[in-house]
Parts: structure tokens; sequence; C-alpha cells
């Protein structure tokens, strides 16, 4: 598999720090809010890098976070006259409804800020026993410049970022490029103790910390938004690399920006969309397959035409799989397997394959699964083949649609013994040409849920 690495700026063959492990981290939200579908774009397209290393046999431990203080949280809190933990774990409870409603697999740790404080302070005093930190009046910052390749994720020239940078009035940095490792409390604010005095960890830190606790020095894969390469991701190289003398991630992986109607996606601008309010209309299964339908380093862009495309695209997806329902269970067992189905239904995963193999590539990666629904369509559904290729095809379609996430919301084809007695009796009818008992049943069952088709192999029916 080859991974392009924001790093090195160049597609890599991804060989893992442990040949029995792949470490991952990705950043998770900062939990004042619903999530929007910025938010959920690394949800949903990291989750399927987990997925697909695990298909490929890998065992992998993946970290995502809790940002649970932090000054929107504080601000939110006091806008509702609460605390910032009463803040924190309402939002992150509505964090996982929108997240499983995604098909988000559970991360191997979700780690909160306010849990690692103790490693927090630690790497903070490691930093500054090096020179890297150094504290003014109860805050704590990092020396930039004394890390010689600061800015060497970003490919940012230090100078660049000097001009760029400026100290507000009142700031008591060294230099402009130093960041917050902690800060003194403010009245009002949550704290903890410290040997600098009572304060909370700044942003970058946090991620250090629980990347050094969870995962160890060096992981494999860091990844997120592409609005975190500078400074978050910086910064947190500087920290870690800083603290502990070696590489801090082998691989960097980032996902594009979302458009809404070809303007980039602001808070700011008043057109961000929260996956909540779109999932109320469409579900969340669209979201998800918006998110992942394009490759992961392209910018996306969010329109009703495109989610009522993405929409239809997964009717087809869920038709095609109700068809081969149906298709094993009325498929003879007397006759030979077709050989060159079966090996088409093969190539389909080579192909799949091929495709996530080229840095996470799940645009192609889908398009594979649609060339199986045609090979599906054409050459099983209604045809005179036999049951094990029926299966065959099945089990490659749950498969590949698995890695992916997708045609999680099937819903259960089991009905009861009277509904099965009443679809007998019209069968029956209709062989007796009595079309007004059978078209008497077709309403009774429509009435109930139950859709009729009638197929060169029979009857099949779908619950509504």
């Amino acid at each position: 598999m080859k991974i392009f690495n924001t790093m090195s700026r160049r597609k890599e063959e991804f060989i893992s720090v442990d040949p029995n492990e792949v470490k991952i981290y990705a950043c998770g939200p900062t939990v004042y809010n619903f999530i929007h579908i910025g938010n959920a774009r690394p949800l949903c397209v990291f989750d399927v890098l987990r997925r697909y290393l695990e298909y490929r046999g890998y065992n992998v431990k993946f970290v995502q976070n809790f940002t649970d203080v932090d000054d929107k949280i504080i601000k939110r809190a006091n806008e509702e006259n609460s605390t910032f933990e009463e803040i924190s774990e309402k939002y992150i409870k509505e964090f996982w409804t929108d997240a499983h409603g995604l098909n988000f697999k559970d991360a191997t740790v979700h780690p909160k800020a306010t849990e690692n404080i103790d490693e927090i302070i630690e790497i903070i005093k490691t930093l500054e026993e090096k020179g890297y930190a150094y504290a003014i009046d109860g805050d704590v910052y990092y020396r930039t410049l004394k890390f010689k390749d600061y800015g060497k994720l970003s490919h940012q020239p230090i100078d660049d970022l000097q001009s760029g940078a400026r100290i507000a009035v009142g700031d008591k940095k060294e230099d402009p490029l130093d960041f917050a490792l902690w800060k003194a409390a403010k009245e009002g604010e949550p704290y903890w103790d410290s040997p600098w005095g009572k304060g909370r960890p700044g942003w970058h830190i946090e991620c250090s910390a629980m990347n050094k606790r969870y995962l160890g020095n060096t992981i494999d894969i860091h990844c997120g938004g592409q609005d975190l390469i500078f400074p978050h991701h910086e910064n947190e190289i500087a920290q870690s690399e800083a603290a502990n003398g070696c590489m801090f991630s082998k691989y960097w992986m980032h996902n594009g920006y979302i458009n809404v109607d070809n303007v980039k996606m602001s808070k700011s601008l008043g057109n961000f969309k929260t996956v909540r309010e779109i999932a109320d209309v469409y579900g969340y299964e669209v979201i998800r397959y918006f998110l992942i339908s394009s490759h992961y380093r392209s910018p996306i862009n969010y329109n009703l035409e495109i989610i009522e495309q993405c929409k239809s695209a997964l009717e087809r997806l869920y038709n095609c799989r109700e068809s081969l329902d149906f298709s094993i269970k009325n498929a003879k067992t007397d006759i030979a397997d077709d050989e060159e189905i079966l090996a088409l239904i093969d190539s389909r995963k080579e192909q799949f394959i091929n495709s996530m193999d080229d840095d996470l590539n799940t645009a192609d990666g889908i398009a594979a699964v649609f060339d199986l629904v045609s090979d599906i369509n054409t050459k099983i559904i209604n045809k005179d083949v036999s049951k094990n290729v029926c299966q065959k095809a099945a089990d490659m379609f749950d498969e590949l649609t698995g890695v992916l996430g997708l045609v999680y919301n099937r819903k259960s084809n089991d009905i009861n013994d009277d509904i099965e007695k009443l679809i007998e009796e019209r069968q029956q009818a209709r062989a007796n040409k009595d079309w007004a008992t059978a078209d008497r049943i077709r309403d009774e069952l429509k009435a109930q849920g139950i859709t009729l088709k009638d197929t060169p192999q029979g009857v099949t029916w779908v619950k509504e």
C-alpha cells in the first residue's frame, strides 16, 4: 500500500514501525457543539483507513481524542450558565449519536484531555529541563526557534513564519512564534495544580501527551483535516520530538476541505452544515457515502444535487443486495458453477484492492463495487446460475462494502408465517388465473408494508 505523506509530499510505501501492529492517531473534536460535515469527513475517511488496514491483515491500534477543556467550551459554559464538564459531556454524547449513525467504529481508545493532565505536565517538565520551554507568571511557552526543524510539515520557511507572527499587547512571549504549553488560571476558569501554579493545558500539548501514553514515542500514521497541518500538527511535532528525542510519526495523512455550494465552509460565513441537520432529512449513510465518494485529499463540494445523487447510488447498492438475497433463495443447486462468473467476481476484489492500495483511493474503490453490481445485475439476477455463484457474489459484495462501511442499514427480511401463507395463496391464484384474488392479496400485503415483484424466477418482496 502507498500513502501520500504530507511530510515528504509524495506517495510512500507503507511499512509499519512494528510489523505486528499499526498505530494510528486521529485528532478528534473539541466538544462544545454538534459536529459538522467538516468534522465528519476525517471521521469517515480514517475509519475507512482503519477498516482497510484490518482487512489487509494488520492489527490496528487506533486512538482518537476528545478535547474536553478549551476556550470555546468554557465560553459555551459561561453563556449557558453551566460548567465545562457538563458542556463537554453533553456534546460527547451527541458526538456518539452522530458517529455511530455514520457507522464509525469505536477507536481502541478515546482519551480526553482532562484524563491526561499528569502526562501533559510531565512532558512540559521535560521540555523545560531541555531548554525548549520557559515559564513566565504561571504561563509556560514552547521556545519554537530552538527546534531547528520547525516548519518541516507545513513546508514553510522559518523566516516566512516569523514575518507572519505578531506579539499581542501584554504578551510575555520571548518570540512571536512561541506557543502556550500551559495557561495560568484566570478567574472563573477551570484549573489544575502544576509546578507553575494553577492552570490548564494549551491545545497542542494534549495530543503529544495522549500519543505518548497510548501509542508510544513513535507512531505509524497521524491523521486529521488539512486545516490542522499548521499550527496544530507542526507544534505537536516540535513538542514530541524535542521531548522524546525521536521521530514522532512516520506518515502524515490529511483530508481536503469541504465547500458548500462551491464556497469554502466557514462558521463566519454561516454556511456550515451539521451532520445532525443533514441526517434528519437524508439519514446518516448518505452523508458517509458523500464523504468517501471522492479521494480524501481532494476538496469536495456539498450541495443538495450531489446529496440526491449519493442517495440514488446507495439505493442501487441496496436493490442489488436485496435481489441477491432472492436469487440465493431461489437458485438451483443441481447445476454447475459458471467459472467465468466466479473469475469475474474475484477480479472485482483485485480491482478494489489495487484502488485502495493507491493512497486509499475510495473513489475508485467504490467504482469497483459498482462494477461488481453491474456484473451481478447482468449475469446473475434473473439468470440460470447456481446457488454457489449467487452466494459468492453476495459474499464479495458484503466484503467490499464492509471495508467502506456502507450498506449497514439493511432491513430484516424475516416475515411471519401468515404473510408467507398469503404470498403462497397469491401464487396459487395466479397459477389458476384467478387474477381478482391475486390482486386482492397483493393489495392486502401492500397495506402491511410488503411490496411484491414478479420475476422469471418467481415472486420476490420488499418490506417497506
